[in-house]
């Protein structure tokens, strides 16, 4: 493989709109399927708050197929939203999603070493962020050593999914395979990742002060962002596409 530039990780974010802007519709409406679904597992006693993220891994391959369609020129269906679950597949996906549980586990119970438990305590529904205003300086550096924590396993887990659903891979396999794929794409990932901060954060930030400015009012601001903000999250998922091909080969078009 060729080393990658730096530069084709922003070219990675391009491509996400580009993919967009050819379906926009039909990637919405898998967008709201997809919240609907998480929305409605959520809601389940005892497991709900887990659910989502052991699915993580099988769901994100329904954005990755709808890629696949996009780049074929075929229509993208809300059927698509049960790619993996209709796989022989499915079973490493929903192991895969549970590494993803214990990782972010993990790394959250790694940042009371800094922050005395604030990050835990938040993410695990103990504290609310009104409770303590004076405590909640510390929650930054908690924050902050969890992603640092996180980041080797975000790296084995970036391409596992495809890999284990296209190519077939199993599931240590493909987190191996991944993690060397991601460290040699170092700089690439660099930028795409310093470029979503500035398309993703800073920008709707910009704009929503700037909007705060003209109109005055919050509600009114909110409602404005809010579809730039799916939009956003879209693309963003249609990014992660352009993230593997450039790394392995495209999945067969049947």
């Amino acid at each position: 493989m060729e080393a990658i530039k730096a530069s084709t990780g922003i070219e990675w974010i391009r491509q996400g709109f580009v993919l967009f802007r050819k379906q926009p519709a039909e990637l919405s409406m898998l967008f709201l399927l997809y919240m609907l679904l998480m929305f409605s597992l959520s809601l389940i006693p005892l497991v709900g708050q887990l659910l989502p993220l052991l699915l993580v891994p099988a769901f994100s391959m329904a954005f990755m197929q709808a890629c696949v369609e996009i780049e074929a020129d075929r229509k993208v269906r809300p059927s698509v939203i049960l790619t993996s679950f209709r796989s022989a597949a499915l079973g490493p996906l929903l192991r895969l999603g549970s590494l993803y549980l214990l990782a972010a586990i993990a790394a959250v119970a790694a940042s009371t070493l800094v922050d005395d438990g604030l990050f835990w305590n938040l993410m695990s529904g103990q504290m609310k962020p009104e409770d303590d205003d004076a405590a909640m300086g510390n929650l930054p550096l908690g924050m902050i050593f969890s992603a640092l924590i996180y980041l080797p396993f975000g790296m084995a887990f970036w391409h596992a999914a495809p890999l284990i659903l296209w190519q077939r891979m199993g599931l240590f396999k493909a987190i191996f395979y991944s993690f060397f794929a991601v460290r040699r794409c170092g700089k690439a990932f660099i930028a795409y990742a310093l470029g979503w901060i500035l398309v993703g954060i800073a920008l709707p930030a910009i704009i929503s002060a700037l909007l705060s400015l003209l109109l005055g009012k919050n509600v009114v601001t909110l409602m404005l962002l809010m579809p730039l903000s799916v939009v956003l999250t879209i693309v963003m998922y249609c990014s992660f596409y352009p993230t593997y091909t450039a790394v392995f080969e495209r999945p067969e078009q049947n």
